[in-house]
C-alpha cells in the first residue's frame, strides 16, 4: 500500500479526532486541513503536521478527502470532491436531505469512486463482536438518549437515530418494508422543525422488527443495543463497548414463599477488536480506495438508513405561516 495523501475538511471536535487518526496512520499523511477559520484551522494543522487552507484546494495530488464540516456544508463539498474524481469519506448524514444524498451517491456511482459515510457505530468493537455472534436475529431494540446539546441544531433523526437505524438494517440484513414513527418537540431552545425525540418501528421481510429510540432530553447518555434470537439475547453497551449473551434455561415455581426461580446462562465474549472505531473506519476507507473492499457495495450500504430517516422526519408537523 502506498502512503495516501489525505485532505481533511473541518477543524471542530470531530475534525480534530479525524486529524489525529489520519496523522497516526502508517499508511496515510494528513496533507492539508481545510477550515475557513484561520486561527482554529492553523492550530489543528500545526498540531498534526499538516498545511492549512481556508477552502478546498485543487485535489490533483490528494488521494482521499475526509469531510467533517457542518451538515449543511456537506452537499457542496461532496460535489466538489467527487467532481475532481477523488475518494470521499463524509461524516453522517451524507447531506441534509434525501434528494441531495441521492444526488451525491449518484455522482459517486457514475464515476465509480470510493465513498464512505461516517456511520461510526458500525466499527464499534462491541457491535462488530455481536455481529459475529448472531445467527438469526428476529427483533432488534436500540436506545440512544443524551442530555440536551445546545450546539446541535438539527433534530435527533439525522443526528442520533440514523446510527441505530443503520445498525438495525445491517443486523437484519435488508432494508425495511415499513416505517412507523412518532416525533416529540419539547425543548424551548430547539428549532421549530428540529425534533427532540424520535420513536421508530421498522418492519422487515420475513417478519423481523426493530424498535429504535432517540432522544436529546435525557439526563444521561445511553447507548444500548439488544439483538433477540429464538434461543439467545445479545446485549450490547456501545458506550462501555461490551457484549453479554443470555440463554434462558428454565423457570420453576419456588416451593417456599412467592416467586419463581429462573436459570439463565450468561456469556461474556471476548471482543474481536480493541481498536478505536474511528481508526477502524479510516482503515476501511483506505481499503476501499485500494480496492480491497467492493466500492459499489460500500456506497449502496449507506442509502437505506438515509431513506428511513427521510420517512421519519416526514412526521414533522407542517409549520403554519
Amino acid at each position: 500500500m502506498t502512503t495516501k495523501r489525505i485532505a481533511l475538511v473541518g477543524a471542530g471536535t470531530m475534525g480534530s479526532h479525524h486529524a489525529r487518526v489520519i496523522a497516526q496512520s502508517a499508511d496515510a499523511d494528513l496533507a492539508v486541513l481545510v477550515d475557513p477559520r484561520e486561527s482554529v484551522g492553523r492550530a489543528v494543522a500545526d498540531r498534526f503536521g499538516a498545511s492549512w487552507a481556508p477552502e478546498l484546494p485543487d485535489l490533483a495530488e490528494i488521494d482521499g478527502v475526509v469531510v467533517a464540516a457542518a451538515t449543511e456544508a456537506h452537499y457542496p463539498l461532496a460535489m466538489q470532491v467527487l467532481s475532481q474524481d477523488t475518494p470521499l469519506l463524509i461524516e453522517k448524514p451524507v447531506a441534509d436531505d434525501l434528494l441531495r444524498t441521492e444526488e451525491i451517491l449518484a455522482l459517486a456511482d457514475a464515476k465509480d469512486l470510493p465513498f464512505m459515510c461516517g456511520l461510526l457505530e458500525r466499527y464499534n468493537p462491541a457491535v462488530m463482536t455481536a455481529r459475529e455472534l448472531m445467527a438469526e436475529p428476529l427483533h432488534v431494540t436500540a436506545t440512544r438518549h443524551s442530555p440536551y446539546a445546545q450546539r446541535i441544531r438539527t433534530g435527533v433523526a439525522w443526528d442520533l437515530l440514523v446510527h441505530d437505524v443503520d445498525l438495525a438494517i445491517g443486523i437484519i440484513g435488508s432494508a425495511p418494508t415499513g416505517v412507523e414513527s412518532r416525533l416529540g418537540h419539547f425543548h424551548p431552545d430547539s428549532l421549530a422543525d428540529a425534533e427532540d425525540v424520535a420513536e421508530t418501528i421498522l418492519d422487515f421481510p420475513g417478519g423481523a422488527i426493530a424498535h429504535v429510540s432517540a432522544s436529546r432530553v435525557g439526563q444521561r447518555k445511553i447507548r444500548q443495543l439488544s439483538i433477540y434470537e429464538r434461543e439467545r439475547l445479545i446485549e450490547v453497551d456501545l458506550l462501555r463497548r461490551d457484549v453479554t449473551v443470555y440463554r434462558h434455561v428454565s423457570e420453576n415455581s419456588v416451593d417456599e414463599g412467592r416467586g419463581y426461580r429462573q436459570q439463565t446462562v450468561i456469556e461474556i465474549p471476548e471482543l474481536v477488536s480493541s481498536q478505536e472505531p474511528l481508526t477502524t473506519q479510516f482503515v476501511r476507507f483506505l481499503d476501499v480506495i485500494d480496492g480491497r473492499v467492493d466500492a459499489a457495495a460500500e456506497r449502496a450500504s449507506f442509502l437505506p438508513a438515509h431513506r428511513v430517516i427521510d420517512q421519519v422526519i416526514a412526521r414533522r408537523p407542517v409549520l403554519q405561516a
